[in-house]
C-alpha cells in the first residue's frame, strides 16, 4: 500500500468538526514511516482560520483517503490511513516536514509552506485495489 499512496500527488484529508461533522479537504502530502505531513501554503484560502485546524484542535481524529481512479477499472485502488492528527509545534520537526515536502513538490522549493504543519500518526492503513495491493 505504501508504495502507491507515497508518491500520489494528493490525498483527501478527512476531519471530524467539534460539533461531529465531517470536513474534507484535497490536500498535498508526505509520508515518513507511519507520520503523515501536510502544511498550510500560500495557494489562495478564502481565509486562514482554516478548518481543518480547528478540527485538529478539538478532535485530533484523522484519515488520509489517496485513490486512484482510471476508465481502466481493472486499475483503481484506495488507501485509507487513519489516525491521530496533531499540529506540529517541534521546530525541528517542522523544518524535517517542509523539507520533505519540498522534496515532492517542486513548488514549494521557492515557496514553502508558511503556515502550520499537520502530522497525522498513522494507526490503521486500510485499503482495497481491482489488481493486488
Amino acid at each position: 500500500m505504501r508504495r502507491l499512496v507515497s508518491p500520489a500527488p494528493v490525498g483527501r484529508l478527512a476531519t471530524v468538526r467539534s460539533d461531529g461533522h465531517p470536513h474534507v479537504v484535497p490536500i498535498c502530502f508526505v509520508i515518513t514511516g507511519d507520520v503523515v505531513y501536510s502544511a498550510v501554503d500560500d495557494k489562495p484560502k478564502r481565509h486562514r482560520r482554516l478548518q481543518r485546524i480547528s478540527n485538529v484542535r478539538a478532535t485530533e481524529a484523522a484519515s488520509l483517503l489517496v485513490d486512484e481512479y482510471e476508465g481502466d477499472w481493472s486499475r483503481l485502488w484506495w488507501v485509507r490511513l487513519d489516525g491521530r492528527a496533531r499540529l506540529v509545534d517541534n521546530t525541528a520537526e517542522v523544518e524535517r516536514a517542509i523539507s520533505l515536502l519540498s522534496d515532492k513538490y517542486p513548488q514549494y522549493v521557492d515557496r514553502p509552506p508558511s503556515g502550520p504543519v499537520l502530522a497525522i500518526d498513522v494507526q490503521r492503513w486500510v485499503g482495497w485495489s481491482a489488481a493486488s495491493l
